[in-house]
């Protein structure tokens, strides 16, 4: 077979081949919002950094957090941080051996969905009812 030939072939596993499935998307996700948590800690340690210096410094932060793209931020980062967990947990259970069979796969997975979609709305309504 020439190099022609090999270099036309798409290499497996390939995003034509096969369709995004649950697992892969959940895994996927997984792996953003870890990035999105770093992402989100070195913001966190700017913003207290910013808090302790002066207040001048500390109103930037304070006005971008309630700008319609800082409140996004936020969202996301919530939503990041309750995935990122709930999935984590699922995880644990798989390290454990329970959870493999394909329905309990797909079924653990929704939850984490879910949840975390459950969880990051019920955050922010706790936080604006308490404020």
């Amino acid at each position: 077979m020439s190099s022609a030939n090999r270099s036309a072939r798409p290499l497996s596993p390939h995003l034509q081949v096969y369709r995004p499935q649950l697992t892969s998307i959940l895994s996927i996700t997984h792996r953003g919002t870890g990035i999105a948590l770093s992402v989100g800690i070195v913001y966190l340690v700017a913003w207290l950094c910013a808090a302790s210096s002066s207040s001048e410094t500390y109103a930037i932060f304070a006005w971008f957090n309630t700008s319609v793209v800082g409140r996004i931020c936020l969202f996301g980062w919530t939503w990041s941080l309750f995935f990122h967990l709930f999935n984590g947990i699922r995880h644990l259970f798989w390290d454990a051996g329970y959870g493999f069979e394909l329905k309990t796969a797909y079924n653990s997975g929704w939850a984490v969905v879910g949840g975390s979609v459950a969880a990051t709305f019920g955050a922010w309504l706790l936080a604006y009812a308490v404020r």
